[in-house]
């Protein structure tokens, strides 16, 4: 084979592989760190518990599943499926400016399949749970067991403001300082500086909600990577409502408090 089709297959295979962790990461997010908008920024100084704060990621499912091509295989977006409105898009280590992402760690990022399926409530995805781990969770320093159980507990802690616990108005628009400020409300102790709102698509639809918290889970002004002009800046978001395969009511979001093993269950507590 001549040398330039050789060079040419390489090429190629290199592309694929990194088209195909880039749709994975597209699929979970949009336009979060490292997956559009902020383009390749994080450090190259990614070693396990070095960093600074926690970016906690909700992700609007309504807004996900309309991207989506209808799949009888995916949980989340299934219309016979669970409903699901809010759900945990991730847990992501930050340093002020920038971030670590995929850790060299002893477990090499795995996830039991035990331990994946305990998510399936809240992050409704084994796809979802393994990539998650594998390029934040290893950054955390806390182990596969640890980094899930922290990862429930900030995101049990945060409480969903009232009006979105169930959207059933096709036609709700709200800005993102609005929201924010509902989210401000809701949780004593949450300041705007604390948290930002992504949109994307049609009528720039409500993303998620990214809240800052230290590495104990309390509320802390976020760094430099959280810029909301950046991650929404229309005057007015479109909230999709909760469909079947889309969203639920956030009262009802699950909870699954099953401990993961050598854990402790996590305090029921305000932040």
């Amino acid at each position: 084979m001549p040398r330039t089709r050789v060079l040419a297959a390489v090429v190629a295979l290199i592309l694929a592989a990194w088209t195909s962790s880039e749709s994975l990461a597209q699929r979970y997010g949009g336009s979060g760190q490292g997956y559009g908008s902020y383009g390749r920024n994080q450090s190259r100084n990614s070693q396990p518990g070095v960093f600074d704060y926690y970016l906690l990621s909700l992700s609007w499912s309504p807004t996900f599943c309309a991207s989506q091509q209808r799949n009888a295989a995916d949980p989340q977006c299934n219309r016979s499926g669970r409903p699901y409105a809010f759900v945990l898009h991730g847990l992501w280590p930050q340093f002020e400016r920038g971030w670590p992402q995929d850790c060299a760690s002893p477990d090499r990022g795995f996830v039991p399949r035990d331990v994946a399926d305990r998510m399936l409530d809240i992050m409704p995805s084994l796809k979802l749970v393994f990539h998650e781990y594998r390029k934040h969770g290893t950054c955390s320093g806390l182990g596969v067991n640890g980094y899930f159980e922290m990862a429930r507990s900030t995101y049990e802690r945060v409480k969903i403001p009232a009006r979105f616990r169930q959207v059933v108005d096709e036609r709700l628009f709200v800005s993102p300082s609005e929201l924010i400020q509902e989210f401000v409300s809701a949780n004593p102790g949450l300041r705007p500086d604390m948290m930002v709102v992504s949109c994307s698509g049609p009528g720039n639809r409500l993303q998620e909600v990214r809240i800052c918290v230290d590495k104990q889970g309390g509320f802390r002004p976020c760094g430099g990577n959280e810029n909301q002009r950046r991650l929404c800046s229309a005057p007015r978001m479109y909230v999709p409502p909760v469909r079947s395969g889309a969203g639920a009511p956030a009262d009802d979001r699950p909870t699954n408090r099953t401990p993961m093993p050598g854990s402790r269950p996590a305090e029921q507590k305000s932040l």
